[in-house]
């Protein structure tokens, strides 16, 4: 096994075709076993199986192809997840928004957590519990059968014909759905669909433990004393300087998925019949807003509307405008914004943010308008001191949030965090409810890669600014028609340093289409020259806030993967961490430029 397979969070896009996830790297594998060449070095070169671990990884892949090839499944009908929840969640969202029944069986203790009241009252879902003897007790019905089992060995499992779905708990790595039948195959997809955007996939750690034990290895996962979560939220405490407990999740996907179900929630508990507005940008980061869109599919009362906030767009005035549209609405508003954007680096201006969120608005009966909650996504620059007393928005209902694969981990796992102002506090039961109930915790292991990484995730934030700093200057000495987003150093001395930035291209061509085509060109040019030149150095890579090395990625092929055409943004996003060859990257941005002008 190659060592990447294990530790790295991210895996390289040069060697990634999103339409065949999964199924490149597997038929690539399968043609190694039939010529008996699975050597180390033969499986570093496989095509990459998913371009971020929480969506899949080879390791996943494998496992979940030897438990079809033993079931005599075909290999996209297995699907693990590290929550032992969300699998079944990603049947009932399908089934709730066809219209269809589903029946959950079980035999013994539901092995799950599952507050079935709470389910069906905040995500809308529908279903029949029903307990059985065993599995050959299952009555046939109209609509999908799910069986859970718990801690059975995966490699004794059977599947009768009556069964549509078998979920297979394991209570220490997560979970594996089998889903049988040529009727239900329009629900890989949709199931693949939730690990992609509210959960994550078995992990690679947990995936080798349950491989180990798939060929009769004695194998357990990493166990950790519960002091190590204690480290964990006391280093959050201290870099946030919030006092509420922090929620940990296995991404930050998932901790954005309880905080929005906790709110939806707390809404309806406070402020019933009322609508909830979720205000997104546009162009944000694809997961964000294509999970924010799911959630409104699935809910009658909830919709999603545009906040555009950079580029030729300013945060403040969007946000103002828009939150009057939702008091005329009479609706709950939720905010969600990355500060500072993404790919564009830029930063509001707090004052004026500030004031506008705080502005009294009024219903068309004259009634108060509800106060909005402003929820930031600050994986950008999680150092920055948002939620403490006496900042700047202390009195504003506030929560930030963190993706732990970015700097808290350093790359080394996908587990995030939230957090809010006191003002907010009152909030975060409820979304550690939903983190619970959905299972999306972080894993034991996670937490102590946290634990180890976090003391020194801010002296790592200053050194990795201070290569992009540099790195940003001498790009705009040698080509200053470059257009380079990133923050400038007035903003950097009130605490925002990032290591990302982007880098717009200087084009040429008679026409508009011929202009962005070599734009686009170029984007890709640099950053072959980038990897090809330094490979231990520069990686294509949807990555941030790693220990070491230069990461490149194109936001609208990446990280905007399913944001709407015209919102993407099609220029070369650069990621620098504390440690790397600067005077290398320098010398091969020399070379690029050299070749572009002359």
């Amino acid at each position: 096994m190659p060592s990447d397979w294990l530790e790295l969070t991210t895996h390289r896009l040069d060697i990634y075709n999103e339409s065949l996830a999964k199924t490149e790297f597997l038929d690539e594998l399968e043609a190694l076993v039939s010529k008996d060449q699975l050597e180390r070095a033969n499986l570093e070169q496989l095509a990459t199986a998913y371009d971020y671990i929480r969506l899949g990884h080879p390791l996943s892949s494998v496992f979940e192809w030897a438990l079809a090839d033993m079931k005599g499944l075909h290999r996209d009908r297995v699907i693990s997840f590290s929550s032992r929840v969300m699998p079944l969640m990603a049947i009932l969202r399908k089934n709730t928004i066809d219209g269809k029944n589903t029946t959950i069986c079980f035999s013994g203790e539901l092995p799950i957590q599952f507050e079935a009241d709470l389910i069906n009252r905040v995500y809308g879902y529908k279903f029949e519990l029903l307990k059985v003897e065993g599995i050959n007790e299952i009555p046939s019905h109209n609509g999908s059968t799910v069986f859970i089992s718990v801690d059975v060995n995966l490699g004794s499992i059977e599947i009768p014909e009556q069964v549509d779905f078998y979920l297979s708990v394991d209570k220490e790595l997560g979970s594996v759905i089998f889903i049988n039948g040529e009727a239900n195959e329009p629900y890989i997809s949709a199931i693949q669909h939730v690990r992609r955007r509210e959960s994550i996939a078995m992990t690679p750690a947990d995936c080798k433990v349950a491989l180990e034990r798939l060929i009769g290895l004695n194998s357990g996962p990493d166990a950790v004393l519960k002091s190590r979560k204690e480290t964990v939220l006391d280093s959050i405490a201290d870099i946030t300087h919030s006092k509420s407990k922090a929620v940990i999740g296995s991404s930050g996907l998932s901790v954005q998925y309880a905080l929005v179900m906790g709110l939806i929630d707390d809404a309806m508990d406070n402020h019933p019949g009322k609508d909830i507005k979720i205000l997104v940008p546009p162009n944000c980061y694809g997961g964000t807003n294509d999970q924010a869109r799911r959630v409104a599919e699935s809910l009658s009362f909830v919709e999603v509307l545009d906040l555009p906030v950079d580029g030729e767009n300013d945060m403040v005035s969007s946000v103002d405008r828009v939150l009057d549209e939702v008091a005329r609405m009479d609706a709950v508003p939720f905010i969600i914004v990355e500060i500072p954007t993404n790919p564009r680096v830029e930063v509001p201006n707090l004052d004026e943010l500030k004031n506008v969120l705080q502005k009294k608005r009024s219903t068309p009966s004259g009634n108060e308008a509800i106060e909005p909650i402003f929820i930031i996504d600050q994986t950008f620059c999680p150092n920055v001191n948002f939620l403490g007393e006496g900042q700047l928005l202390s009195d504003v209902k506030t929560i930030a949030y963190v993706s732990g694969s970015k700097f808290p981990s350093g790359g080394k796992c996908t587990a995030g965090y939230c957090v809010s102002n006191a003002k907010a506090s009152q909030l975060m039961p409820k979304i550690d409810r939903h983190m619970a109930l959905c299972d999306n915790g972080a894993t034991n292991l996670q937490i102590k890669i946290l634990a180890e990484q976090m003391p020194s995730m801010n002296q790592r934030i200053h050194h990795a600014y201070l290569n992009t700093r540099e790195f940003v200057n001498y790009i705009e000495r040698v080509l200053p028609k470059a257009k380079i987003n990133f923050v400038s150093e007035e903003l950097a001395e009130r605490g925002f340093t990032p290591s990302v930035f982007s880098l717009d291209l200087p084009t040429k061509g008679d026409t508009e289409v011929e202009r962005e085509a070599y734009k686009r060109s170029l984007n890709h040019k640099l950053i072959e020259m980038m990897i090809s030149a330094l490979p231990n150095e520069s990686k294509y890579c949807v990555s941030y806030g790693q220990l070491k090395g230069c990461y490149w990625t194109i936001p609208a092929t990446s990280t905007q993967g399913t944001t709407k055409e015209g919102d993407k943004d099609y220029i070369a996003r650069v990621s620098v961490s504390p440690d790397l060859d600067l005077e290398g990257h320098k010398a091969v941005f020399a070379k690029f430029v050299e070749e572009i002008v002359s």
